[in-house]
């Protein structure tokens, strides 16, 4: 599978666009739609880039969401499960989705048990960000429509 325009709508949502280098949350360099600045970037706090190089970085980053879902997921997703999910793992990792309950969940077929989880993942730093909280909420949302 393959995220659709609207899991895209909700990753550019819910990370933003943001054309300068900067700190996120947790202090890792960052730009783009939720882009984390690698050394082969070649860019430093304060540097812009352009919203099409905005838009290549944020679809390079996706094949590796997605190709974790496609990868760890082992039964049939609805698109809108799979967005969600694809979401969740572009703001998470694939080591943290790789041994969530939330994947064991999913993986059973426990799907409405699987929803629950969302929510205990609303914390950066140990502390819980409303941003978040709403972002998780609305992964719910999506996972279970």
């Amino acid at each position: 599978m393959q995220i659709s325009e609207n899991g895209l709508n909700l990753i550019k949502k819910s990370e933003g666009t943001k054309l300068i280098v900067y700190p996120d949350p947790v202090g890792k360099l960052t730009c783009g739609t939720g882009h984390l600045i690698l050394p082969s970037d070649n860019l430093q706090l304060g540097d812009t880039i352009t919203s099409e190089r905005a838009d290549e970085l944020l679809r390079n980053d996706l094949k590796s969401a997605e190709d974790t879902v496609n990868n760890l997921v082992k039964v049939q997703l609805t698109q809108n499960m799979y967005d969600s999910l694809v979401d969740f793992v572009y703001n998470v990792g694939q080591g943290s989705f790789g041994g969530s309950t939330l994947l064991k969940k999913i993986n059973a077929n426990l799907f409405q048990d699987a929803a629950l989880e969302f929510g205990k993942w609303d914390k950066a730093d140990h502390k819980v960000l409303p941003g978040l909280t709403a972002r998780r909420e609305a992964e719910k949302e999506l996972f279970l429509s």
